[in-house]
């Protein structure tokens, strides 16, 4: 094989503030739904890989936390990863919201793209929702940010306008190197990581005020019986009030959660999905370094 038809791989950082779109970017271009997406804060909890395959070519996206300051062990360990994930990548996807002005936050994580020294690649997020006038500032906005980037891709990561031009671009990104998962795989998580991922996904869509920070998912039991896949999970919280918030009046909150979440399972596992939920009071948790490592973080 000559070098130009070496093939290429490599793993790509998804950098940006919270809620900028980075998870629902991921599982676009990836084209399967294997990272949460949520309007609340704190949605990506742990670093998780969607594959996105191309001829001659595999890009591995990470899709980080977003930047905070630590304040607990799970936001300690949330910003270690995203340390990590950067100072390991091959490149860098740089991710903005159009919708907004650049502000401190997106100062604060270009500072820290610009020193890991990686081709970066910025994206203006959300076009969907704002005149092109401000998709014009934004990009202008950026520019000052990242001025070495080596391309910036106006994007509807929901509608997935312009997201073919940025995937073609990726293979540019990407040193030589072998093929990380087979053609069919979009993941790294294991069928646990990805049930408690979407399992939190539907319970965020419907909780307000502190339960989000305060929820988590532990996946009891996982198996498969003539064609049908069995979840019994359990949703964590801090406190016995929250854990009356999550049940809802009469069962209906965790009803309505799990109807939501069998059906992102059983999408997701193209078979039809069983999911028993109870609701469990874990004070401390996020401060629990045995239970951060069981649940995965």
């Amino acid at each position: 094989m000559d070098k130009q038809d070496s093939y290429r791989s490599g793993l790509i950082a998804l950098a940006g503030r919270p809620n900028v779109g980075k998870s629902t970017l991921a599982n676009a271009l990836a084209g399967a739904h294997v990272a949460a997406v949520s309007p609340r804060p704190q949605t990506t909890r742990r670093r998780i890989s969607a594959v996105v395959h191309g001829d001659g070519w595999q890009a591995v996206l990470q899709d980080i936390p977003g930047y905070q300051t630590p304040r607990d062990a799970l936001t300690g360990r949330m910003q270690h990863t995203v340390d990590q994930t950067l100072a390991d990548c091959d490149a860098v996807i740089f991710v903005v919201n159009a919708a907004e002005a650049i502000g401190g936050g997106d100062r604060f994580i270009a500072e820290r793209v610009r020193a890991v020294q990686r081709p970066t690649i910025v994206v203006v997020n959300k076009t969907d929702a704002v005149a092109p006038a401000a998709i014009a500032r934004a990009i202008t906005g950026v520019a000052d940010l990242i001025p070495d980037f080596v391309a910036v891709h106006p994007v509807s990561a929901l509608t997935e306008d312009g997201l073919a031009a940025l995937r073609a671009e990726l293979a540019g990104l990407l040193p030589e190197g072998p093929a990380y998962f087979p053609p069919d795989q979009s993941t790294d998580q294991t069928r646990d990581e990805r049930a408690a991922e979407l399992i939190r996904e539907a319970a965020l869509e419907r909780l307000r005020d502190e339960v989000p920070h305060a929820l988590a998912v532990s996946i009891e039991e996982l198996g498969a019986d003539r064609g049908r896949i069995h979840v019994e999970a359990a949703l964590l919280v801090d406190h016995e009030s929250q854990k009356g918030i999550v049940i809802g009046k009469g069962g209906q909150m965790i009803r309505d959660i799990g109807t939501a979440a069998r059906a992102t399972l059983s999408e997701a596992w193209g078979a039809p999905v069983h999911l028993d939920l109870t609701v469990k009071v874990r004070r401390g948790w996020r401060q629990d370094d045995s239970m951060l490592n069981r649940l995965g973080f």
